[in-house]
């Protein structure tokens, strides 16, 4: 699409069911990185990715079996097919806060350092899903600042904790 920028960063997506996604994989990953204790920058990214891959893998089969057990009857191959292509950004949304922790390494910080401006990185994005859920909720100005600290406030357990643990 001509004029659209690929680097763009957006935190709502074109339908309900991706921006929960997405919100979900930033908490999700986040948790991720506040458990593990990597020896390095890559063996992060590869917990992450791999953990919120299996995320995926188990929402969407929950998905699959739970209609099979409302429905009453086998999932068709457009329901099998509709599940496994979407709910990506519960693994994309992380694609912002891995390249921090990467970036981040790459100049000589310290692992510890790089995980939490990851985490600072996961938490703006939550403030940003807050502060835009408010827009699209026609929130008033002071609701929307409430909405985005509620959102920001999961990021900033996770840098708590992450400092706690280390």
């Amino acid at each position: 699409m001509a004029g659209t920028n690929p680097l763009r960063v957006r935190v709502t997506r074109d339908t309900e069911e991706a921006t929960a996604s997405g919100i979900y994989g930033l908490i999700v990953g986040a948790a991720v990185l506040v458990a593990a204790h990597p020896k390095s920058a890559a063996a992060a990214v590869v917990a992450e990715v791999v953990t919120l891959t299996i995320y995926w893998a188990a929402e969407r089969y929950a998905r699959i079996v739970a209609e099979r057990i409302h429905e009453g009857h086998r999932p068709t191959w457009h329901t099998v097919r509709r599940q496994l292509t979407t709910g990506w950004e519960i693994v994309t949304a992380s694609a912002l806060p891995l390249l921090v922790l990467v970036v981040a390494r790459l100049v000589g910080t310290r692992l510890i350092t790089a995980e939490i401006l990851s985490l600072a990185c996961t938490t703006l994005l939550l403030c940003l899903s807050g502060w835009r859920m408010g827009a699209g909720g026609r929130l008033t100005s002071l609701e929307r600042l409430v909405s985005t600290l509620v959102a920001g406030m999961f990021g900033v357990a996770m840098v708590v904790l992450k400092t706690q643990l280390h």
